[in-house]
């Protein structure tokens, strides 16, 4: 039957005129859903997958995006219509400044990616095309556990990537869906996978199990003893393995870890020399784990960083070499074989916090610490290398923030 003649049978004075509007309607054209305090948490937390576009009205970049989010916006509206899949939403920051700061937003116009309501470290920072931020989120949909279909796939993990391993009888239960959110929000910092059934028998001693194989062969297995079922356990328990206390410093993270806004304790490091970052690592845990939210605890390599070494004076002949990077200045931890001195590292993190480091920089020991007839010496400490690395002013306006009380 042709649309004529429906419409002529539906037609009945007025209602006429309304079918005939709603059919020339423009299909697909959606509404890209504001944010503000009353709805943020319902509208992120209903959503597997939200890009929120937080900008400012007289920021000529945050303009810029505006009709580029609406079009990318449109053709995943067609292709995830289902709103708890897929979420374009976006906050003025000038009218809700509390939202702002709440998610640190330090530049115009900024793409955080949620996942199930809770924010991504990791932004959008990629190509502002439509193109490319419809990529990027048909990308998050793709499943993140892969799932494992015989033992010999068990048995050739990747050992150089941290893996989760979850052994299930069946994917319809409330352990697995748990395991499943647990992955979706930390699918960058891990690989996931999963076995069911018969393949999964060999590791269901006592039920359903979730086990981490750190990088390394020789590094143990660690099972989960806590309930599969319970998000908030399992996901505690799974970011922990995940998320490394020191983390490495690579050119592609280094302006969301400049964007944290906290010094760095960097420990520059010969790529294959394991053992001086493993050492590292034992002392970063056991002397300042409690400056956890103060320090970026992080490990780089010597060869790809020389510039920032050259600042301090060394190549990386010297490595390992231990150093701080304030964003104002650089400070080098005397010597690297005093690493395992008690209380020798957490004594340099206090004297970067008390302003010692800066101090005695400029004018030379204190005079506790001078020896005798000790003159002052005048001297400027190598300046900031890692600050570079933050966004550039040529797609952000970058919102005024004094780093160098840092």
């Amino acid at each position: 039957m042709k649309l004529s003649t429906i419409l002529s049978s539906l037609c009945n004075g007025i209602s006429c005129v309304i079918l005939l509007v709603m059919g020339l309607s423009t299909p697909g054209q959606t509404e890209i859903t504001s944010l503000d305090s009353a709805n943020i948490d319902d509208v992120l937390n209903n959503a597997a997958v939200s890009l929120v576009n937080f900008y400012a009205d007289w920021c000529r970049f945050s303009q810029m995006l505006h009709p580029i989010f609406e079009e990318a916006s449109n053709i995943m509206r067609e292709e995830f219509p289902d709103m708890k899949q897929v979420v374009f939403a976006r906050v003025d920051c000038d009218q809700h400044s509390d939202i702002a700061q709440r998610y640190r937003i330090s530049k115009y116009p900024t793409l955080k990616l949620f996942r199930n309501g809770m924010m991504m470290k990791r932004e959008y920072r990629g190509q502002r095309s439509v193109a490319a931020i419809a990529d990027f989120i048909r990308q998050q949909q793709v499943d993140p556990v892969i799932e494992i279909h015989s033992e010999e796939e068990l048995k050739s993990v990747d050992r150089s990537k941290r893996n989760i391993i979850g052994y299930f009888e069946n994917k319809d239960s409330d352990k697995y869906r748990a395991f499943e959110k647990v992955a979706n929000i930390l699918r960058d910092d891990c690989v996931f996978s999963a076995a069911f059934g018969p393949v999964s028998e060999s590791e269901r001693f006592s039920g359903d199990s979730v086990i981490f194989k750190p990088v390394g062969e020789n590094i143990p297995d660690m099972a989960y003893i806590g309930l599969l079922d319970n998000f908030d356990l399992t996901y505690a328990w799974v970011q922990d393995k995940c998320v490394p206390l020191v983390r490495e410093i690579t050119f592609e993270n280094g302006e969301e870890l400049t964007e944290e806004g906290i010094p760095f304790l960097i420990l520059f490091h010969l790529k294959d020399d394991n053992e001086s970052l493993e050492k590292f690592q034992q002392e970063v845990t056991r002397q300042l784990f409690s400056e956890k939210g103060s320090i970026n605890f992080l490990h780089a390599d010597c060869d790809k960083f020389r510039h920032p070494l050259l600042h301090i004076q060394k190549t990386p002949a010297d490595c390992p070499v231990i150093a701080i990077d304030s964003f104002r200045h650089m400070y080098v931890f005397p010597d690297y074989k005093d690493l395992s001195v008690p209380g020798k590292l957490k004594l340099f993190i206090s004297d970067l916090h008390s302003g010692k480091l800066h101090r005695e920089f400029h004018h030379g020991p204190d005079p506790t610490d001078s020896a005798p007839g000790q003159e002052e010496i005048a001297s400027s400490p190598p300046k900031s290398s890692f600050k570079k690395l933050a966004p550039s002013g040529s797609r952000y306006t970058i919102l005024t923030r004094d780093r160098d009380e840092l």
